[in-house]
């Protein structure tokens, strides 16, 4: 199949299924046993940024959301918690916070989500997967 993201690898990405390529900064993993396969980004998660706990309940990621929740939950009963002088200053303080989380939320949401695939059993799909998540730091590599 032609590749599509004109990277000049020559076909080499073709790890989704049925050999569709993917983009060059995605990873692919497998569950070895039943042969599960995951294909997801790895990087900045511009779709969570947007859309914070929607993407991993699409995903099926209820382990990562229920994180995102207690840690968003936490932090805002924390807020709640500080006596602020007028509503405009506890708004301001709210919205820039939320913002900031988002960026947080949409750093770590990728590396999160690839840790626990690693937990559950799967694996790299191939050399060009397992590089990629080495390389950005998804994938402990095991010290001899």
């Amino acid at each position: 199949m032609q590749n599509p993201f004109g990277n000049g690898d020559n076909g080499d990405n073709n790890e989704g299924p049925n050999g569709i390529p993917v983009p060059p900064n995605y990873a692919t993993v497998v569950k070895e046993g039943n042969g599960d396969i995951r294909i997801g980004k790895v990087g900045f998660s511009y779709t969570t940024f947007l859309f914070s706990f929607l993407v991993p309940i699409f995903r099926g990621d209820w382990y990562n959301f229920l994180c995102m929740i207690g840690v968003n939950l936490g932090i805002v009963l924390g807020l709640y918690s500080i006596h602020f002088s007028s509503m405009q200053i506890f708004s301001t303080v709210t919205s820039v916070l939320q913002f900031v989380l988002s960026f947080v939320w949409g750093y770590l949401y990728n590396l999160m989500y690839f840790r626990h695939l690693f937990n559950r059993g799967f694996k790299p799909a191939t050399q060009r997967s397992k590089d990629l998540l080495t390389k950005s730091g998804y994938l402990k590599t095991k010290k001899d």
